[in-house]
């Protein structure tokens, strides 16, 4: 598959199969991360694989009533925490260097985490980047020290149904040539 065709047909998977995802395969997935760019190539991004159902249910009880990735996180079999190092990008001789202060380290999980949906997807694999939880119940249940933080949670697994594409934007609507409004 193509970049721009695995671009344009990846989509949120909230219904998964149950067969499980190979060790090989998630290796692979990690090498998607792992080349991912970051801020001063400071690889900020760190990743917890959850398996176990007892820890994905715990998982989903940090995440609100009615939120639709509660299911896929049940239901998928393989749940990955991603992490970001705080005070690492964006930061050098440990003072931030952007107005952004610690907001870096989110961007550079955002890219990481691109990289493994986008790869898995080109494997056959469904995943949903879900970021509406209680990030603390979370770093609780996984032992994450306070240095780290929790960014988003991703389930991954072969799908059970893929969704339509969503309507998107024309180009010339949020594209501006040379100053803002052009």
């Amino acid at each position: 598959m193509d970049i721009i065709t695995a671009i344009k047909t990846r989509r949120s998977i909230r219904k998964f199969k149950s067969e499980p995802v190979p060790k090989e395969t998630l290796l692979q997935l990690m090498e998607a991360v792992r080349w991912a760019p970051s801020w001063a190539n400071t690889q900020c991004w760190e990743v917890i694989v959850v398996e176990d159902q007892a820890k994905k249910e715990e998982l989903a009880e940090a995440m609100p009533p009615g939120n639709p990735g509660k299911k896929a996180v049940l239901e998928a079999p393989v749940v990955l925490v991603f992490l970001g190092q705080k005070k690492k990008a964006g930061y050098k001789e440990g003072k931030p260097v952007t107005e952004k202060d610690d907001w870096w380290y989110m961007f550079d999980v955002a890219l990481a985490v691109e990289n493994f949906c986008l790869y898995a997807h080109g494997q056959g694999l469904g995943s949903l980047i879900i970021g509406y939880f209680d990030a603390f119940k979370v770093a609780t249940s996984l032992n994450i020290p306070e240095d780290k933080a929790v960014t988003v949670m991703v389930p991954v697994g072969f799908p059970a149904e893929v969704p339509k594409a969503p309507k998107r934007k024309e180009v010339e609507e949020f594209v501006h040539q040379g100053l803002y409004g052009k």
